[in-house]
């Protein structure tokens, strides 16, 4: 259940990008000018950019940001990873 669980996570975003610019291309075209930053986005910061294309058509400001950041920090929580189990993967001993 926990890889179900964690493949979803990865690939919900991503996938969830990829059909709403299929399905609402006007709004990504009002959001980006060029293909480059949708398609990093996409491989590097799927909720970032998500929430980007959420606010930015209306212009970037006062709550926007709260959505932004918080979208980031979820992003960079995806890339950290669990510190607390490395107990648990036994050490190799030369």
């Amino acid at each position: 259940m926990c890889c179900a669980l964690t493949i979803l996570l990865l690939i919900g975003p991503r996938a969830a990008a990829l059909v709403w610019s299929l399905l609402d291309q006007a709004r990504w075209q009002v959001t980006f000018d060029n293909l480059l930053l949708p398609c990093l986005g996409i491989l590097f910061l799927p909720w970032t950019l998500l929430a980007y294309v959420l606010v930015a058509p209306g212009g970037v400001g006062g709550l926007d940001w709260v959505w932004l950041v918080l979208a980031f920090l979820i992003d960079i929580g995806s890339f950290s990873g669990g510190y607390k189990n490395r107990e648990r993967i036994p050490q190799v001993r030369a």
